[in-house]
């Protein structure tokens, strides 16, 4: 039998929900390994709308959950109905949404809050020894709910002009967790916590290459769970 999968989105597009290649390529690589997935968004008003064609914010209002159906085909449920005891694992897509929507990081940096649910999904897996994995700028949320844990988002540094968000990486050691250099085409596991971590679009490199990350993260949070 399959492992059972949770999936916990955003919203939709990069810059203020999930970002839907990172989204597409979890279900993808879920899919291929036989995972049974689940979808599920906070039911709350996103921090802002942008407007992805001119880059800019706009004066609507859109919630978190109703967009993130975009992405699950309209198959999705409120994140407060997810409970771990019915899923071996949990992931994370990145985008800009998790740092807006499923905690205050954009705003508010190391210093951010996490939406309750959000949160006590984290606990949940955690507590039960669950596997957790995230992408891009989602290992975020597992600095600040789990001080001393191991994450990556890349690269420290921002080499060859490929890691312009690499001063994330001294934030997180602020947390007190310690961040772990990889390729964009690796993850990172934190064997004590169970968390797996990958890049992805925090790295401008080819498309490909993500998707191979994203299918490394993946694969071992399916070993893991």
């Amino acid at each position: 039998m399959g492992k059972r999968v949770a999936l916990v989105l955003a919203g939709c597009g990069v810059f203020d929900g999930s970002e839907i290649h990172e989204a597409s390529a979890a279900l993808v690589h879920l899919s291929r390994g036989g995972a049974e997935v689940k979808i599920f968004a906070p039911n709350i008003e996103q921090r802002d709308v942008v407007n992805h064609l001119k880059r800019s914010p706009t004066e609507e209002k859109r919630n978190v959950l109703v967009e993130s159906a975009r992405l699950a085909r309209g198959n999705i449920q409120d994140l407060a109905e997810l409970k771990a005891s019915e899923f071996d694992a949990v992931i994370f897509p990145g985008g800009f949404g998790v740092a807006k929507n499923l905690c205050s990081w954009a705003v508010d940096g190391k210093n951010c809050t996490v939406n309750e649910h959000v949160n006590s999904t984290l606990q949940a897996f955690h507590s039960a020894k669950k596997p957790i994995g995230l992408c891009c700028i989602a290992p975020v949320l597992a600095a600040r709910v789990f001080p001393g844990c191991e994450v990556t988002i890349g690269q420290d540094k921002n080499v060859d002009g490929r890691f312009p968000d690499a001063e994330t990486a001294s934030a997180i050691a602020e947390l007190g967790c310690k961040h772990v250099c990889k390729n964009v085409n690796e993850s990172h596991v934190d064997k004590a916590n169970k968390i797996v971590t990958t890049c992805a679009f925090m790295c401008k490199a080819p498309l490909h290459e993500i998707f191979d990350g994203v299918g490394t993260m993946v694969q071992e949070v399916l070993k893991l769970a």
